[in-house]
Parts: C-alpha cells; structure tokens; sequence
C-alpha cells in the first residue's frame, strides 16, 4: 500500500467486471482506496474482489445491470445507505456497436444510451449533491477519442461519448471552487472486451480500430492521475489530444475516406 491523500477513500467503479473497469479497481485499491465494484456478471466482480482482498486491498461487489433503471436506482441506494457517499466514482460502463446506423437495432440503440448516456447522468446526480455539500469528491467519466471524432460505423457511440464529454466540461465548470472535480477521460482504443462484443451484436462488425488498442492500464493509470492532479480533461496516450484538432482540419479528409473504410469492414 501507498500513503496518500486518497488513502482510505471510496471509489465506486462501473463496469469493473473487465477492461478499463478492473484495472481501474487494482490500481486505486493498489494506492489504498475502498473500491466498491459494480457490473452485471457477479463472478467475475466477485473474481476481482478475492484478488484485491489477497493483495491486501479493501473491495465489496455490487451486481447491477445499468442499462437498467430499477437496478440504477437499487445501486445507489444501496451505496448510500451502507456505504456513505462515495469520494470518487469513475462513470466506466458503456458498449459499443460497429457499423452503418440504418442497419443498427433499435434495440441495441435504447441499450447504449441507457448505459452510456443515462446511467451516468442518473449516477451522477446522485452522488454529486452530497459530495458538494461536504465539498470535497471526484467523479471521473470515461468518453474516448469518437467523442471527440464521429466517425462512420459509430454514429451512436460517438454521439454518447461526445455527450460525456460536454456533460463532464460543464459539470466541471459549474463545480469550480466547490471543493468537487469533474474529469473526462478520453481514451483512444482500448484492448478490452469491448471489440468482441460490438462485433457480436446483432448487424455488428470488428472495429478497424482495434489494430492500435492499448493496454487497459494506461488507462487506468490516466485515472490515477486525474485524482493525484485534478483537471477538466485527459487523454491516452498522449497524442490523441491531437483528436479535436485533426477533426477540425481534416474533415474533408474524413467524409472521403471514411465511409470506404466502412464499406471494406
């Protein structure tokens, strides 16, 4: 364990059963945070718990399924009435899906942006009215570079994400000398199960970018890191900051190139 100023603190975790979510929990549970961890699959969280109790960490599980409003207003009542407020809570959960909107279910459609979209807000809006009244908590949302980027093959994912991004900047602003920071999160592509599962789903393809994934702990340890320094924005690897700026200057570029990108997946 390392001493820190976040020692001891609680961090609630989305979609910690794999990816961006668990590393998330090793690493803060490494520098002695409590981390409570919730997903749909309680095998897996539970997996994840016996391994951070074994290194000496502080970890409980909480089975939600967040695409879900009674079991979004479950968790955090629950949180609330046996764990206090939270002091970090990191907006990890989402899916994705690949490939032309007219061909996307409208099922699948209502399931990423209950998880992507509204799960955040509903979270969020729990968690934030106490952390401002004792003035002190950080909520960490993980968008990604799409939102920043719309690209063909992820109109929704994209359109999600970028709403993270604005919902978090204002959040940010708004909280300014409350003793509460808002971060976003930007990762460019991730190797997590994400891929597996956009491509499973119904109409689904791979993802062209899954070639340039990095490892889920880079990211994780960009989440660290807005907690040990507190800003409005991050991305990972560094380079991608460059995201809004080659969307800005090369979209003529992109409305060329990308739908024969789409059409070769």
């Amino acid at each position: 364990m390392k001493s820190n100023s976040w020692s001891g603190k609680l961090a609630l975790i989305t979609g910690a059963s794999s990816g961006i979510g668990a590393a998330t929990a090793r690493l803060l549970a490494r520098n002695g945070l409590r981390v409570l961890l919730t997903a749909r699959r309680e095998d897996r969280l539970q997996s994840l718990a016996d391994e951070i109790r074994a290194s000496g960490g502080s970890a409980d599980v909480l089975v939600a399924d967040l695409e879900q409003s009674e079991d979004r207003a479950h968790l955090s009542k629950t949180v609330l009435e046996h764990f206090g407020c939270p002091d970090v809570l990191v907006n990890n959960a989402g899916i994705g899906w690949y490939g032309y909107y007219a061909d996307m279910p409208p099922e699948m459609a209502r399931k990423l942006l209950e998880l992507n979209v509204t799960a955040v807000m509903e979270l969020t809006r729990q968690f934030l009215p106490p952390m401002r009244s004792r003035q002190s908590g950080a909520i960490i949302n993980i968008s990604s570079i799409a939102g920043s980027l719309p690209s063909q093959g992820i109109a929704m994912y994209a359109a999600s994400k970028a709403f993270l991004n604005a919902f978090a900047t204002a959040l940010h602003r708004e909280m300014r000398r409350s003793g509460v920071t808002v971060s976003v999160l930007q990762p460019g592509p991730v190797v997590t199960e994400f891929f597996d599962l956009a491509a499973s789903q119904k109409n689904g393809r791979r993802v062209p970018a899954e070639r340039l994934a990095i490892p889920a702990e880079r990211v994780a340890g960009a989440v660290w890191s807005l907690l040990r320094r507190p800003r409005r924005q991050a991305f990972v690897p560094w380079f991608t900051r460059l995201t809004p700026w080659i969307s800005l200057f090369f979209a003529g570029v992109m409305d060329w190139v990308g739908p024969l990108l789409l059409r070769r997946n």
